[in-house]
């Protein structure tokens, strides 16, 4: 997969499941010398009891390879990111798993949409923020679904208002939507 000569202050790396963009994302910060962060949202205790989700973790971290810090985070990601070395560039993935985690705790992602979206912008360091675009296909059917995927795309719309570059992987294959430099 290609990749840019330049890293943005701030990236959205939209698509779909499989779609390429968590190597995508881990792609652009490969590109930086010295320490970087992976900010993983997936709750490791829920991986433990799901092979499969175990498994993806395990998928990624190993296309990582080393030189990367990781900081486990499913709920309260403001915190933990005001927590982080200013001075490195941080991977987060994924939005959508952030905002499920959020509704299943009861919590309305929405509300921190604006505070979250200013957190990114404001890092020092570069950020590369990894979502699935999940408004492509039929409305769902229940309230749970349709929550999430209107939580997450104001929270795709927000961030990418904000964002110098957005990104949308399609079968592996990055399409620039918006790149601050043209």
């Amino acid at each position: 997969m290609d990749q840019p000569q330049k890293l943005f202050p701030l990236t959205l790396v939209l698509g779909g499941q499989r779609s390429g963009k968590s190597a995508y994302g881990e792609g652009l910060l490969g590109m930086v010398a010295g320490g970087r962060v992976y900010f993983a949202t997936a709750d490791k205790n829920v991986s433990k009891k799901d092979g499969e989700m175990a498994a993806r973790i395990a998928a990624h971290q190993n296309r990582r390879g080393q030189g990367w810090d990781t900081v486990e985070e499913p709920i309260d990601i403001i915190r933990a990111f005001d927590d982080l070395d200013k001075s490195k560039p941080v991977l987060l993935d994924s939005l959508g798993m952030w905002v499920a985690n959020m509704l299943g705790a009861g919590l309305d992602p929405v509300e921190k949409a604006d505070e979250f979206a200013e957190m990114l912008f404001s890092h020092p360091a570069p950020v590369v923020v990894i979502s699935e675009e999940t408004g492509l296909g039929v409305i769902p059917d229940n309230a749970p679904s349709r929550n999430f995927v209107d939580a997450l795309g104001i929270l795709n719309q927000s961030i990418a208002a904000r964002a110098d570059r957005v990104v949308m992987c399609v079968a592996g294959i990055p399409v620039s939507i918006k790149d601050a430099s043209s």
